[in-house]
């Protein structure tokens, strides 16, 4: 098991929007499917708070080794992290994926995404101040990635 680091800030907007776009389906109180922003992949999600584990099959979290955007949408939606219902509207139906693998910049991205949202009526002052938010409540938090949650997950 290894500790999951903060994730890129981006990843909290790309969690609003799937939130939005109604990507995540609860099987049962720790586990989750969330499909991608071009739904041509779904992630298995298990969240364990009692004992600090987490287990998801994207590649932030598996290959990269920080909490991804489908583990902080299911913290979002079980209110361990904060959650903002205005800013999540104003990222629904963005394509992340495709923003990306474009950019190959996060840095990029964010401000490309940030822009959409201020069209849409939303400060980008606020969601600054919301993303500093989320990422003081998941600097609180020491989740664990364990690979073995797979196959329970699975088994679900």
């Amino acid at each position: 098991m290894k500790l999951l680091k903060l994730p890129p800030r981006i990843k909290i907007l790309e969690a609003l929007g799937c939130i939005a776009d109604g990507r995540v389906t609860i099987l049962n109180e720790n586990h989750a499917i969330v499909r991608s922003s071009e739904g041509t992949r779904s992630y298995n999600v298990y969240i364990d708070l009692n004992n600090n584990i987490v287990y998801s099959d994207d590649n932030g979290t598996k290959i990269k080794g920080y909490m991804g955007y489908p583990i902080i949408a299911l913290l979002m939606i079980k209110g361990v992290v904060p959650f903002n219902e205005e800013i999540a509207k104003a990222l629904s139906k963005i394509p992340w994926r495709e923003l990306n693998e474009k950019y190959k910049n996060y840095y990029i991205v964010e401000k490309i995404v940030k822009n959409i949202a201020l069209k849409r009526g939303v400060d980008i002052d606020k969601i600054d101040r919301f993303i500093e938010m989320v990422i003081n409540a998941l600097r609180g938090l020491s989740l664990y990635y364990d690979e073995n949650i797979k196959t329970i997950s699975n088994n679900n």
